[in-house]
């Protein structure tokens, strides 16, 4: 019988997120080509792990059609140059994809049948809008089985103020100016860049080259985000500033056993310690990661109190805030978000959760009194995921 191993993330890295749509930097450039790209970057970064010794290729995306289809995994390990003997596979669960992409490979890992795997997420919103080309089961609505608003991501949210009256849109716009606030500073502080991977792009005016997001607003105010409109009702309370934007991009983690990163000469940057996944209700689906923490943190034999690092996804401020109140933290929590968000970065559905991992993983190297964290996001149709990390810098690690 094969021993449980650690399951060690070595390295994360990201594509700039583009502007879904025309606009966008992306708009001429593949899907599966982003995806490809993170994985050579990847490869590049960690040159002393032989290609051959990769066992497996897992790939996120949650529209899988057109250049995000084709079993992704497969597909875009053979155009990053990956020996035709590494397999690899798609998986989805929409927001959280490349998360699930990375603890059913670290579970492979943990169980003793996989030493290297690489694991991630890509997402072209401008090519593929969410939903777009489903055909929902009619039971899903003539037995009322799930309410139409629960299929649209923006009404969930404005459901969310609606069950929660001290969630106000002043609170959610105050947060959104914040992730974009914290976003800026910390590229003015070169914690972003070392993990973004540059992409060429083509547009009508010629070539460029993508260093990074393109949707950040570091200008934004309070009174600017006032006057937004509400686009998903009347008078309420979701609006393009306290929201993530519609965005393109792809991410690309590699994870390892102790046994590999020994074999191979890898540092680890966090150890894989627990994860979770939970249902609620799809009319509210930002409350998923509420008990999926709950369960990554029974899982681990920890308490929220444990936790001195949050990477949350911002989908939506509402859903960063529901989840800050049910553990009874500040909103301005100084450990939540340190670089800020999705509001500002975008959020390219199933490659986001890679992303939280990578800029965890950075954060650790510069908190080693903080022993352990977190990333956790929202799952649309009623889900929340969320994974416990250790930080390798800390001084208890390993003992």
């Amino acid at each position: 019988m094969a021993e449980t191993t650690d399951v060690l993330f070595v390295d994360g890295v990201r594509t700039p997120f583009g502007r879904a749509g025309d606009k966008g930097i992306y708009w001429n450039t593949r899907a599966d080509d982003l995806a490809v790209k993170t994985i050579v970057g990847l490869l590049e970064r960690n040159p002393s792990l032989p290609k051959e010794r990769v066992d497996d290729v897992a790939i996120a995306a949650t529209t899988q059609q057109g250049d995000q289809g084709l079993t992704l995994g497969r597909t875009a390990a053979i155009l990053a140059g990956l020996p035709t003997t590494v397999p690899g596979f798609a998986i989805d669960r929409m927001c959280a994809g490349g998360m699930t992409a990375v603890t059913t490979t670290g579970s492979g890992i943990a169980f003793g049948q996989y030493d290297v795997v690489i694991a991630g997420g890509v997402e072209h919103m401008g090519h593929h809008p969410m939903g777009q080309g489903v055909d929902p089961n009619p039971r899903f609505l003539t037995e009322k089985l799930v309410d139409p608003a629960a299929l649209n991501m923006g009404n969930t949210a404005e459901r969310l103020h609606d069950r929660f009256p001290d969630l106000t849109k002043e609170r959610s716009d105050r947060f959104g100016m914040r992730s974009q606030q914290k976003v800026a500073a910390a590229y003015a502080e070169g914690n972003i860049q070392s993990d973004l991977i540059p992409v060429s792009y083509r547009t009508e005016t010629g070539w460029g080259l993508a260093t990074e997001d393109q949707g950040m607003r570091p200008e934004t105010t309070m009174e600017g985000l006032a006057a937004l409109k509400t686009p998903f009702r009347p008078h309420g309370r979701v609006t393009a500033g306290n929201a993530s934007p519609l965005t393109d991009g792809a991410t690309a983690a590699l994870l390892t056993s102790s046994r590999a990163a020994k074999e191979f000469g890898l540092s680890p940057k966090m150890r894989m310690v627990s994860f979770g996944f939970a249902g609620v209700e799809p009319e509210v689906m930002g409350i998923g990661p509420i008990p999926s923490t709950e369960r990554a943190l029974k899982n681990a034999g920890l308490s929220i109190d444990d936790i001195g690092l949050f990477e949350l996804n911002e989908a939506f401020a509402v859903q960063v805030l529901s989840f800050l109140d049910h553990f009874g933290m500040d909103d301005d929590d100084p450990r939540v978000n340190l670089w800020g968000g999705a509001i500002a970065i975008g959020h390219p559905l199933a490659a986001s959760g890679v992303r939280l991992m990578t800029q965890l993983a950075r954060q650790f190297e510069q908190h080693p009194e903080v022993r352990y964290g977190l990333t956790a996001m929202c799952v649309g149709l009623g889900q929340g995921g969320s994974v416990v990390w250790e930080n390798p810098h800390h001084a208890k690690y390993g003992k």
